[in-house]
């Protein structure tokens, strides 16, 4: 029988606990606990150590966490490690930062702009078209749950963008990388180059895009419970 863990979540930019809000009963049905987490992403007053606290806060009354990263959650959760029983972290479409990177500059360290310019053009997408957070982000996602998401403008400190990312290494902790297929803003392809450069690993690929939790909660929860 499988044993069952507890799945700390935490989201990426916006910070909202709304983002797994289709995950957690999957979770559940297969037996397992989840904490989606709240970020303080709308406080200029937080940085990567607030985030990482509140992290430690949602699940400091838990043993066997598996730390779910989603996206920007990439930069805080890694942070958590070292303060909770921690026994997996798993990156969802998610920033993987280098030792004193900050942020802010991980897009251009990393070459994202150039890696989604080049799938928008495979795709037959303008690489210059405006920003459409329906054709990046939710292009696969459910008209209902779309139309719920847009009902919040979530926000967005630029504070964690702004510090050094504060590890020396990376935490030793068995990492899992997963990947959606359908990504177009971190494009599998990108994603693979940086899971090996900087981890060493190789992504795991699931169907979806970027917002893999609200547009396909089951095969995500299967992955992750496997």
């Amino acid at each position: 029988m499988r044993s069952a863990k507890t799945y700390v979540l935490v989201p990426g930019a916006g910070g909202s606990a709304w983002y797994w809000h289709r995950l957690v009963p999957e979770l559940r049905r297969l037996g397992q606990e989840a904490v989606a987490v709240d970020l303080p992403a709308a406080d200029d007053a937080a940085g990567l150590r607030e985030y990482s606290d509140t992290i430690v806060l949602a699940a400091s009354d838990h043993r066997d966490v598996v730390l779910v990263a989603q996206s920007m959650g990439g930069l805080s959760a890694p942070l958590a490690c070292d303060r909770l029983s921690v026994t997996e972290l798993v990156l969802v479409n998610a920033m993987i930062p280098a030792p004193g990177e900050t942020g802010g500059d991980w897009w251009a360290a990393t070459g994202q702009e150039q890696a989604r310019r080049e799938l928008d053009v495979r795709e037959g997408r303008s690489p210059d078209a405006p920003f459409d957070p329906l054709v990046t982000f939710f292009h696969d996602v459910p008209p209902d749950v779309t139309a719920e998401a847009m009902t919040v403008e979530p926000a967005q400190s630029g504070t964690p963008f702004e510090e050094p990312w504060p590890l020396s290494a990376w935490p030793d902790v068995p990492t899992r990388v997963l990947s959606g297929r359908a990504d177009r803003l971190f494009p599998v392809d990108f994603q693979a180059r940086i899971a090996r450069e900087r981890l060493g690993l190789t992504p795991e690929v699931l169907p979806g895009g970027h917002l893999v939790a609200l547009s396909r909660p089951e095969e995500l929860a299967a992955r992750l419970v496997k």
